[in-house]
């Protein structure tokens, strides 16, 4: 196996261990790929609303936890941002666990100095914050998507196809979907400009991006149930988006052996999109 790639940050968020949809042993591959000097858990790393309902918690899962105990035993500071579905760990924040620490929110500073902010992003969810049974509600049609997209997935690797995310292509084709995620990367740049901050890192949406909206940098890690997107900051400061599922697929593919196989990535230095 090559030498892991070393970075200066590594974000992550929306893991959702404990659900069916969780890909586990992609995040378990990218781990073995990437390190990084410092790491940001941004929330949703276990699912609890689903946890309560039904117990699923495989091997693979408790590979996740020792990955990232790990890590922390050796010395790299993680701070773990709790989100919705992982909201019991909030009553544990500014504690330490396996070398972990518990923060509401934070500020991650970057090479080229940079203030960020660092949240989940669902104390701006409107639905999530001010009827949280429909937020329920919606959890279990996504589940039901979820279900679905893991039996199409386990047909395609039969016949020698590649991971392919139907909830995530549902999101973009349904209109309301899109303008919620256009409503939620405003709210969010407003949260950070008022703060004070150059911009905002958060999770939430399952929907990966770094860019400017309304003059601020926004910056969303993505996933690993539909999309298993990262993001890391190099040495000089710079954030890049890291698709693994995308990245995985390129560097399976045999028509093409003779190409360099690249990590697919989008970089981000600042500026316009």
């Amino acid at each position: 196996m090559p030498k892991a790639k070393t970075f200066r940050t590594l974000f992550l968020s929306d893991i959702h261990l404990g659900t069916r949809g969780c890909q586990a042993e992609m995040l378990l591959d990218f781990l073995k790929h990437h390190t990084a000097e410092r790491i940001f858990l941004i929330g949703d790393i276990f699912d609890g609303w689903r946890l309560r309902r039904g117990w699923h918690w495989p091997q693979s899962h408790n590979d996740v936890v020792e990955a990232l105990l790990t890590k922390a035993h050796e010395g790299t500071p993680i701070i773990y941002v709790p989100g919705n579905h992982d909201e019991v760990m909030r009553q544990y924040i500014g504690t330490h666990f396996g070398g972990i620490e518990v923060k509401l929110e934070d500020v991650h500073v970057t090479a080229d100095g940079k203030r960020l902010l660092v949240i989940h992003g669902d104390q701006y969810d409107v639905v999530v914050m001010n009827a949280k049974w429909l937020a329920h509600l919606g959890d279990r049609a996504y589940n039901a998507m979820l279900w679905l997209n893991t039996w199409l997935n386990w047909i395609k690797r039969l016949w020698g196809g590649q991971y392919w995310s139907l909830s995530n292509w549902t999101k973009r084709q349904v209109k309301q979907a899109v303008n919620f995620i256009g409503e939620y990367e405003k709210v969010l740049a407003d949260e950070a400009e008022r703060g004070g901050y150059d911009g905002i890192i958060c999770g939430h949406i399952h929907h990966a991006r770094i860019g400017d909206v309304d003059g601020m940098l926004y910056v969303n890690t993505g996933d690993w149930v539909e999309s298993c997107t990262a993001v890391v900051e190099d040495q000089s400061g710079a954030l890049r988006l890291i698709d693994w599922a995308a990245t995985t697929k390129s560097r399976n593919r045999t028509r093409t052996p003779r190409k360099k196989k690249t990590e697919n990535l989008l970089e981000y230095h600042g500026g316009a999109e």
